[in-house]
């Protein structure tokens, strides 16, 4: 179970909140001497939680933060997939006010009929966070299930 996750940002200060917000949580500078870095908390029972770096920061493999400043944003492939008590209305409304890119869209082959579905938050529009509300995290859940994955692939083979 992945209960956190660490994401760059321009202003991570502004991304733990909105973030934060999304969560229904509450951010905070993160602890530890990370200058400039902040997390967002869901409070919830799983630990859920985000950190927020500088966009210019990596973390090196002996534990330290070094700051790179030729370093830039790029998207990539990596994303997650957060649920929340929030509705998709109050979903929507948070990314279209930060003015960041903000869809209700659909996953699965078949775009008519998705397997399951989410809101898409490109955090600085750069980064995607899958936001489900939790009245819609059941699909998803009962998709993700070896029983069902393994049909799925054994249906793809013949």
């Amino acid at each position: 179970m992945i209960h956190h996750i660490s994401i760059p940002a321009h202003d991570p200060q502004h991304v733990a909140k909105v973030l934060a917000e999304l969560m229904a949580g509450r951010s905070y500078p993160f602890p530890g001497g990370i200058p400039d870095s902040h997390m967002a908390v869901a409070g919830d029972d799983h630990g859920t939680l985000i950190e927020v770096y500088p966009a210019d920061m990596t973390l090196e493999p002996d534990g330290t933060p070094c700051r790179k400043p030729e370093q830039r944003l790029e998207r990539g492939p990596f994303h997650a997939l957060l649920s929340t008590p929030l509705t998709r209305e109050q979903i929507e409304r948070i990314g279209n006010r930060e003015k960041w890119t903000t869809r209700f869209c659909g996953r699965g082959p078949d775009h008519q009929n998705p397997l399951f579905r989410l809101v898409e938050v490109w955090v600085e529009d750069h980064f995607l966070l899958e936001v489900v509300p939790q009245s819609m995290i059941g699909d998803y859940a009962r998709l993700i299930r070896f029983e069902v994955i393994d049909k799925m692939m054994a249906a793809q083979q013949s």
